[in-house]
């Protein structure tokens, strides 16, 4: 009985199926991320969706550690709407037999992976930072204060990983293939996307930037935000926000770095006027160096940063820019 109950395991060899992001011309920097994370986890099966997709998946075939990839050009798939990927990434793992359901966290991720799970009647594994095997994850829990090592035991796993704990895969060195997915998406319906307001920046982006210089509460006003600005210029680096900023209408939501917000880790974190609440801290504190500018000498942040000035932003902030 033990001889047949291993056999039986034997035959269902590992293999991942990546829910794949990208820009309409290549896959995101949190897309390659997850290609490294799924490493071993089997063979690794890219799945893209939305008008495009098809050159976009040709390009993905060179990504390193990537198998296969498969794609559906249909139009309800390009605004990531959650109802309509959900029946796509069901179809595509069932008819790969895939083992894990894997992509990167983010808000896409967030809303298509709990449904998901939901109709596999399995449990999401979120915002896994380490793979120990295929079966045993880290995650962060409590805000970040603690890991948490899961054991799944469930025929398919279905998990987002976070993007800042895993290197990017390199673009080049793969020779994946590449297929068109089995059937055309049929419009689900239950939503519809009416508009979207993207900012336009020159600068990196938040979430992948190697320099980021947040405000906080201190900065008084949105008007003061523009102090960031000109120091974000002269360093390249892009520009975030605590959660109380973004409660009070200083800044965008889409500017907030936090546990409810934007997960960073780039190589210098700028915290300005920022108490460090835990919540903040769960989003930027696995950044490689952080300064903290703050008149309070005893704010949380300071417990986390490497460089630390007690002093006021407003004098500190435009002794800065003089300097740079």
């Amino acid at each position: 009985m033990a001889l047949r109950r291993l056999a039986g395991r034997q035959q269902r060899s590992l293999s991942t199926l990546l829910v794949a992001e990208h820009d309409g011309t290549s896959v995101t920097d949190g897309t390659l991320a997850a290609v490294t994370a799924s490493a071993a986890l089997g063979d690794v099966h890219m799945l893209l969706g939305g008008e495009g997709s098809k050159a976009v998946a040709e390009a993905a075939a060179s990504v390193a550690g990537v198998t296969s990839v498969s794609y559906n050009e249909s139009a309800s798939l390009s605004k990531g709407l959650a109802e309509e990927w959900t029946p796509v990434v069901l179809a595509a793992q069932a008819a790969g037999g895939h083992t894990h359901v894997v992509a990167a966290a983010s808000a896409f991720s967030k809303s298509v992976m709990p449904r998901v799970a939901a109709l596999l009647d399995v449990a999401q594994v979120s915002d896994v930072i380490e793979v120990k095997d295929d079966t045993t994850f880290v995650r962060p829990i409590y805000a970040g204060n603690a890991l948490s090592t899961v054991v799944s035991a469930d025929a398919v796993k279905v998990m987002t990983v976070r993007p800042t704990s895993f290197e990017k895969a390199a673009r080049e060195g793969g020779s994946a293939s590449v297929a068109e997915a089995g059937g055309a998406a049929e419009t689900i319906g239950m939503s519809e996307w009416i508009s979207e307001e993207v900012a336009v920046s020159d600068r990196p982006e938040l979430s992948s930037a190697k320099t980021v210089i947040s405000g906080g509460r201190g900065l008084k006003s949105g008007e003061n935000f523009a102090m960031l600005d000109t120091l974000a210029l002269k360093l390249n680096a892009a520009v975030g926000a605590s959660r109380a900023a973004v409660d009070s209408g200083m800044c965008a939501n889409d500017m907030q770095v936090g546990q409810t917000g934007k997960v960073v880790a780039p190589d210098l974190y700028i915290a300005v006027g920022i108490s460090g609440a835990i919540q903040h801290l769960a989003g930027m504190k696995d950044s490689k160096t952080i300064v903290a500018i703050n008149k309070d000498a005893e704010a949380p942040i300071f417990q986390v940063a490497d460089y630390g000035l007690v002093a006021d932003l407003f004098d500190a902030c435009p002794e800065l820019e003089s300097k740079l």
